[in-house]
């Protein structure tokens, strides 16, 4: 008896076709947040403050300590800085005891200030704003930082460094670091300049 024609089975080149076709439609893996490190060589807070209405009093504390998390795609980020208030250094030994006593920075009870912010404000894909939380002498406020300038480039070892110039402004004495007022200002105004370099 004539059997009725079919097809020759080809397994193999079936799940090929099936997998060929999924991979096809599949939505492609999302990128991972990028982390960068904080280089400390390039990580600093400066500040300035009035100084009885004629001059300015400037300074600087470092190097700070950290890492940032950016996730472009997600227009998310997370930052964590660790500044060490017994590094202020405004120019003479004398002063910078001052500025450490427990009426200002008070760096023995308190020796870290600290910036925590998960609010990220992207434009073309670069940092333009980071808001969060700054605490100084165990009080925490908030605060926005702007960034002046920001920008990435490669290493001599092809890493992604990125990291810019970011300024913001306090009242000292919304953390109790009242000597002086009024005569010596009570609006601090800081610029924090960091620089990371992503981890592998």
């Amino acid at each position: 008896m004539k059997m009725p024609f079919a097809f020759p089975r080809r397994p193999a080149l079936s799940r090929a076709f099936v997998l060929l076709s999924v991979a096809c439609v599949a939505p492609p893996a999302p990128a991972e947040p990028a982390i960068y490190t904080l280089d400390p060589a390039h990580s600093w807070v400066t500040f300035e403050v009035m100084h009885f209405a004629t001059s300015t009093i400037r300074g600087r504390i470092g190097p700070v300590q950290g890492q940032v998390t950016l996730d472009r795609a997600a227009g998310r980020g997370e930052v964590s800085l660790v500044i060490p208030t017994a590094t202020v250094d405004a120019g003479f030994p004398f002063f910078n005891a001052r500025l450490r006593q427990a009426d200002l920075l008070a760096s023995a009870e308190f020796p870290d200030a600290y910036f925590v912010a998960t609010r990220f404000r992207f434009e073309s894909g670069r940092v333009a704003e980071v808001r969060g939380e700054f605490t100084l002498r165990g009080v925490s406020q908030p605060l926005s930082l702007v960034a002046a300038h920001y920008a990435c480039r490669n290493d001599e070892q092809g890493a992604e460094v990125c990291g810019g110039d970011f300024e913001g402004e306090v009242l000292r004495s919304e953390f109790g670091a009242s000597f002086g007022l009024p005569l010596v200002g009570d609006r601090v105004r800081l610029r924090v300049q960091v620089e990371g370099r992503r981890r592998p």
